[in-house]
C-alpha cells in the first residue's frame, strides 16, 4: 500500500525511477484516499476517476518511453472555476450546476502536455467570492486540521485537498487572497503570481484586473515546479507575458527583508505575531538584514478592493442570465425582465448578489467618480507604496492572515469581520505583485502562515527565500 502522507513531486519522481509503483497505481491510491477522506473534508465537487486513470496510463507510457516531464504522473486537483474539457465547471454556483466545459483552459493544456493527472474539481466560494468556502452553492469544505473550522477561501477546496493528502498539488485562483489565505489556514504553500505571469484563458472571471491562477502544494519546491509549467505568454490572454530568466544566485546574507509596521498593529492575533516574528528573526540569525518599512496606504486597501472587485464582477457576471448556461426558471407568463429576475434570484447566492449590487451601484451615474474613480487613484498610491519599499528592501514579510482558522458559521452574520481575514493579502493583487504564503508555525494545533511579497516578476526570489526557511527552520 502506498503511503501518501507527505508525498512531494520529487519523492514521486524518485519512486517512478526506482519502479516502486506506477502512475496508475499511484492514481488509484489517491482515488481511494479521496473516497475515504473526502466524506468528512468535502474538498471535491466532483472526482474525475475515468479521466484520471486514462491520464495515468498515458503517463506510464511517457515514462516507459523516456519522455517524462517534471509533472508526468503527478496527481493534482483543479479549482472548479478552471475549464477541463468535458468535465463540470460550476465555479461553486448552482447557476452552473449542469455546465460542462467545452474546451481546456490554457493552464490545463500545459499540465496535460506535461502528463499531469487530474483527480477532480475542488470546492470554492461561489464565483470565487468569499474567504471561508462557506459561500459555495453546494456545501462548505472543512479544514483537515479541525473539521469544525473553515479551510479559508475562495480556494478552500484546493488547499484542503493538498493538506489532507488527497492530491500532490492543486490549482487555485487568487483575486484578493484566495490562494494565500486558505494555504495559511490549511498549513500548505500557496502562490499568487505576478499579474499576467499565468494565462487566465479558460478561467471563469471574477475581477479581471486582479484574478491570477497559481499553485497550492506541500512545499515551495513543488510550487516552483508547477508555476514553471503553467507560466508564460498565451495568445488567448492579452494580459499574459513571458517572464525573463532570473540568473541571480540566492544568498540569505545579502537579503534585505522589509517588515511593514502597518501589518503588525491592531487586529493581529498575538500568537500569530509571535510565530511570524520568530520566522523572520530566523533569517536575521542567518545574516539577513531586517528593515522596518511603511506602507502608508495599506489601511485603505480593503475598502479599495471591495469597490474595484465588485465593480468588475458586476460586469463579468452579467452573462449569467439563466438562459445561456442553466435551466430556465419560468413561472406564469414568459417575460424577459421577469425571467432575468427569477433566474438571477434563484441562481446566485447571497454573497454574490451582495457584490453584484455593490459593484453596479459604484459604477452607476453619480457614484462612479465618488467611489470607483477614487478607488483607482488609491490603487495607484498602494502600488507606489510597494515601489518605494522595494527601493530599500528585496522582499516583504508579514502574516498572511491576522486570525487563525475560525469555526464554520462563526462569521457568516458579520461580513465585515469575514472581509478582515484578507486585510494583509488584498494589497498584493491591487499592486499586481507576486505573493506566497508558507507555513511557519502552529497555535492550538492550527496552522499559521507567513506571507512573502516580492517585486513584479521576482517569483524565483520568493521560491528561494521560502525554500531556505523550509529546509532550515521547518514549522514550529
Amino acid at each position: 500500500m502506498i503511503d501518501l502522507t507527505g508525498l512531494t513531486i520529487d519523492k514521486i519522481k524518485q519512486a517512478f525511477k526506482n519502479k516502486e509503483y506506477t502512475a496508475v497505481e499511484l492514481t488509484k491510491a489517491y482515488l481511494k484516499k479521496i473516497k475515504e477522506k473526502d466524506l468528512e473534508v468535502k474538498a471535491f465537487l466532483c472526482v474525475t476517476e475515468k479521466l484520471a486513470l486514462n491520464q495515468a496510463e498515458i503517463a506510464d507510457k511517457m515514462i516507459a518511453e523516456g519522455k517524462e516531464q517534471p509533472l508526468t504522473g503527478i496527481p493534482c486537483a483543479i479549482k472548479d472555476n478552471i475549464m477541463v474539457k468535458g468535465e463540470q465547471c460550476t465555479a461553486g454556483s448552482k447557476f452552473l450546476k449542469d455546465y460542462r466545459a467545452t474546451y481546456n483552459a490554457t493552464v490545463i493544456k500545459k499540465l496535460e502536455e506535461q502528463g499531469a493527472i487530474f483527480l477532480g474539481k475542488t470546492n470554492m466560494d461561489e464565483f470565487a467570492m468569499g474567504s471561508s468556502c462557506e459561500n459555495s452553492g453546494f456545501f462548505p469544505t472543512k479544514n483537515p486540521h479541525d473539521l469544525e473550522r473553515v479551510p479559508g477561501g475562495s480556494s478552500g477546496g484546493s488547499a484542503a485537498a493538498v493538506a489532507a493528502d488527497m492530491c500532490v498539488f492543486a490549482l487555485g485562483s487568487d483575486t484578493g487572497g484566495s490562494i494565500r489565505q486558505p494555504a495559511a489556514f490549511c498549513g500548505v504553500n500557496g502562490v499568487k503570481p505576478t499579474y499576467g505571469a499565468v494565462s487566465r484563458y479558460g478561467v471563469i472571471a471574477y475581477a479581471s484586473s486582479l484574478d491570477q491562477i497559481g499553485p497550492i502544494a506541500k512545499n515551495s519546491d513543488d510550487c516552483k515546479i508547477v508555476f514553471d509549467a503553467i507560466k508564460g505568454k498565451d495568445r488567448c490572454d492579452s494580459t499574459s507575458f513571458d517572464l525573463p530568466l532570473d540568473e541571480k544566485t540566492f544568498d540569505v546574507k545579502n537579503l534585505k527583508i522589509g517588515v511593514p509596521k502597518e501589518y503588525f498593529g491592531e487586529g493581529l492575533d498575538p500568537i500569530i505575531e509571535e510565530s511570524v516574528r520568530k520566522a523572520i528573526d530566523f533569517y536575521k540569525q542567518n545574516g539577513a538584514e531586517i528593515i522596518e518599512i511603511s506602507l502608508p496606504h495599506a489601511e485603505y486597501a480593503l475598502a479599495c478592493y471591495y469597490i474595484i472587485a465588485p465593480a468588475e464582477a458586476s460586469a463579468n457576471l452579467a452573462r449569467f442570465d439563466g438562459i445561456r448556461y442553466s435551466e430556465i426558471v419560468k413561472d406564469g407568463d414568459w417575460d424577459i425582465v421577469d425571467s432575468y429576475l427569477q433566474n438571477r434570484t434563484a441562481g446566485f447566492g447571497a454573497e454574490v448578489k451582495k457584490r453584484i449590487m455593490l459593484g453596479t451601484y459604484t459604477l452607476s451615474a453619480g457614484y462612479y467618480d465618488a467611489y470607483y474613480k477614487k478607488a483607482l487613484k488609491v490603487r495607484t498610491l498602494i502600488k507606489k507604496d510597494f515601489d518605494d519599499a522595494f527601493e530599500k528592501v528585496d522582499i516583504i514579510m508579514s502574516p498572511t492572515s491576522p486570525i487563525l482558522p475560525f469555526k464554520i458559521g462563526e462569521k457568516t452574520e458579520d461580513p465585515l469581520s469575514m472581509y478582515l481575514a484578507d486585510v494583509y493579502t488584498v494589497s498584493v493583487p491591487l499592486a499586481g505583485l507576486p505573493g506566497m504564503s508558507i507555513p511557519c508555525g502552529f497555535a492550538n494545533n492550527l496552522p499559521i502562515g507567513l506571507q512573502l511579497v516580492a517585486p513584479a516578476l521576482k517569483e524565483n526570489l520568493i521560491f528561494s527565500v521560502a525554500n531556505f526557511l523550509q529546509k532550515n527552520y521547518g514549522i514550529r
